[in-house]
């Protein structure tokens, strides 16, 4: 800087002289003029001077000549510079000036900008390095560790390492990478310029001991422990507790309150891992490093440690979830194979009805959060993107909060309600079934899931036997009080009914992907078959498809699961997963608060008749009642068998209990898993009578590793119509 400013005075001097001279010869050219102009004014007056016929004027005249001459000469005779003075002092004028600005300024810049020139110079000379803090762990509501950390040895590098080639190759040698990957890894700056390149983690042991004891031929190289995310149990509960990676390119742009995302750091990219990432992420540890002219490191300076994150402790109930886990794996995949068990995919879910407390969440396929840990494999990656030749069946895919099926018959328990609300059906009220339904007179012929009829019966009956034909009645009141018949009703006032329930709507879970569901309508169909306007009509089969479950219906087991909570205890609590946050301290600065989603308006007369109904549905069904007295439990429920065109039916079942004092409601969905009562129902007895004996302290299962799919699949043969509830 000062080297230019004194080049900037020397130009400016330089200028100045260059134009003094210019002036002074100008000046110098000037004279030889002006003599010129005296020699011939003199010649002009002799020759007037010696003419003898001169008048008085004409003497006169060449008197004023002579004087005019005698001017001339007086001018000629001053210096050529002295007509300049004015020009030379204004010219010093302005030198001054450049002078005093050029001077000024050299003084600001050398007196008053010395402590910012300082302060850059320091910044040059010193930078601030993050490094990765620990994630804080996962535990289930009683205190079982569901995701920990693991330290594991990192091979680190300085960024000038990669201009040594024989390093790289060395390295590359010892750890088993290409050298072009070494290379790669070295030369990332993501992480900042000075910034510790990881070229290799979970190096084993001896590789470690090598380059300790070879320092010298490994200069800039160092290995570091480091924390990477360790779980347990392998697949238990997967779907909830999610996994990590690296950031991505939107994470590293997201401005999120109390998260600094860098490059360096693992980020959450599903379930709680991603819900919580802000609490179970820490803080970057900093090192404020010396750095040479060329950016490389020279020593450190400073190092604050970096911090881990908070705890978070889950209300999911760990002994609970590992009997489902293990339940629908053996019931779907007994040999690790789909199709070698009974149907292709499924999931349970069991909430405390009594604050939305979600207790068990399982989900099959499964996946191994583990398996994200550092770089995973293309082999696994193409089964969870489900591109093997064998279908994997979306092991990614949480099913109990994304999975959309038909309600089925479970959807009973709601469409009765409804039922009663309009009048269009009440204690009293009885139907004939014989297998086979045409309220229409269409010629359109519907029938029972039992196509020998189940005889005369009440809504009771209805509901216990899970007769269809006692709801299309019911669904064919609909129809001739809406619209299109005495208007005493709207077109949808049974879709508004259930909406009542939660159905077409999120739960609002703190989990992401979670799904709505599909309630159908008139304008919904109207839009969904804008093209096909000979199907768009909304028709009294519509209802009578709707009241069953069937038709375009679509439900989740969450929806499900928490719509049944609210038949138990008249409110519908908002689910939720996550109990509480403890900081590093162990102390608790975060705990959830219950929530009260929606309390349906429900008749208590009707509420009440329908839990009788559902209370005998267990104890009536012989095969049922005796799944749930095994486990010594009094339970209400319904079971629930969905048809799909191409397919084996879809197996559902859901229940609550105790029935006289509801803490518990579990649903299971199985996928191609035909009956409701014989496939579904087994499981929620079991996962029901495990989570009534944890949460009692009694349970003596002991927690095991959970297996994640191995995506292998055979087909599965569509048998013929098996519907039987």
């Amino acid at each position: 800087m000062i080297v230019a400013l004194i080049a900037a005075l020397a130009a400016a001097l330089i200028a100045i002289v260059a134009i003094a001279v210019v002036f002074m010869l100008r000046a110098r050219t000037s004279t030889p003029s002006v003599g010129k102009t005296k020699s011939v004014r003199q010649l002009d007056t002799v020759g007037v001077g010696t003419s003898p016929f001169e008048s008085t004027s004409a003497a006169k005249a060449a008197r004023e000549g002579e004087v005019t001459v005698s001017t001339s000469e007086s001018a000629a005779a001053q210096k050529p510079s002295d007509g300049l003075a004015g020009r030379f002092a204004a010219l010093g004028a302005a030198a001054a000036a450049i002078f005093g600005i050029l001077t000024a300024k050299l003084w600001t810049m050398q007196i008053l900008g010395n402590s910012e020139y300082a302060d850059a110079a320091e910044q040059n000379l010193y930078t601030t390095v993050n490094t990765p803090a620990p994630r804080g762990f996962i535990y289930d509501m009683f205190g079982t560790p569901l995701v920990v950390n693991r330290m594991s040895q990192t091979v680190l590098a300085d960024p000038d390492v990669a201009d040594n080639r024989d390093v790289v190759r060395r390295l590359a040698t010892v750890l088993g990478l290409p050298v072009n990957v070494v290379s790669q890894r070295i030369k990332d700056s993501s992480a900042g310029a000075q910034s510790l390149r990881v070229v290799a983690s979970d190096v084993r042991l001896r590789d470690v001991a090598f380059i300790a004891e070879h320092a010298d031929a490994f200069p800039g190289i160092s290995v570091e422990e480091r924390a990477s995310r360790s779980y347990p149990y392998g697949a238990l509960a997967a779907h909830v507790l999610g996994y990590t990676g690296a950031p991505s390119e939107d994470d590293l742009k997201a401005s999120i309150e109390g998260r600094q995302i860098l490059s360096i750091d693992t980020v959450g990219k599903a379930g709680v891992e991603a819900s919580y990432d802000a609490v179970l992420a820490g803080e970057h540890g900093e090192s404020k490093v010396m750095v040479d002219a060329s950016g490389r490191r020279i020593s450190v300076m400073s190092d604050v440690q970096d911090a881990k994150g908070s705890d978070v402790y889950l209300t999911i109930d760990a002994k609970a979830q590992y009997v489902a886990d293990a339940a629908l794996a053996k019931l779907i995949a007994p040999s690790g194979v789909i199709g070698k068990g009974i149907g292709s995919s499924g999931a349970v879910v069991a909430l405390d009805v009594r604050d939305g407390s979600v207790l068990v969440m399982a989900s099959y396929p499964t996946f191994d959060p583990t398996n994200f840990t550092g770089a995973i494999s293309t082999e696994i990656m193409d089964i969870y993107n489900d591109k093997k030749e064998n279908k994997a069946y979306q092991p990614l895919n949480n099913r109990a909060i994304s999975g959309q099926y038909p309600a089925a018959s479970t959807f009973k328990a709601f469409t009765s309600l409804a039922g009663l609300e309009y009048g269009l059906a009440n204690e009293g009220s009885s139907w004939t079934c014989t297998g086979e339904w045409d309220g229409f007179g269409s010629g359109d012929v519907q029938k029972c899931w039992n196509h020998d009829g189940h005889g005369t019966l009440d809504l009771h009956g209805g509901i216990v036997n899970s007769c269809d034909v006692v709801f299309y009645e019911i669904a064919k009141g609909f129809y001739d009080r809406g619209p299109a018949g005495s208007g005493e009703l709207s077109e949808t006032a049974l879709q508004q009914y259930l909406e009542e329930f939660g159905f077409g709507e999120r739960t609002g879970i703190d989990l992401g992907g979670e799904s709505g569901g599909q309630l159908p309508t008139p304008a919904w169909k109207q839009e969904t078959f804008r093209n096909r306007p000979a199907e768009a009509t909304w028709r009294g089969g519509d209802y009578t498809n709707m009241i069953i479950g069937q038709g375009d219906v679509l439900v989740t087991p969450l929806q499900i699961a928490a719509a049944y909570g609210g038949v138990a205890t008249g409110q519908i609590m908002k689910p939720h997963v996550l109990r509480e946050v403890r900081n590093g301290e162990g102390e608790t600065v975060v705990s959830f608060q219950p929530e009260v989603a929606r309390t349906p308006e429900v008749n208590a007369a009707h509420l009440s008749y329908v839990r009788q109904s559902l209370h005998d549905m267990v104890l009536q069904s012989p095969g049922v009642a005796a799944l749930f007295a095994e486990q010594g439990i009094d339970a209400a429920g319904k079971s629930g068998t969905g048809e799909k065109a191409g397919q084996n039916d879809t197996a559902w079942f859901v229940a609550y209990a105790p029935y006289d004092d509801p803490k518990y409601v579990v649903a299971a969905v199985v996928e191609q898993g035909g009956g409701g009562s014989t496939t579904a129902a087994p499981l929620v007895a079991e996962v029901m009578g495990a989570l009534v004996k944890s949460q009692e302290g009694a349970s003596d299962v002991q927690v095991g590793r959970i297996a994640g799919s191995t995506g292998q699949s055979v087909e599965i043969p569509v048998e013929s119509e098996s519907r039987t509830d």
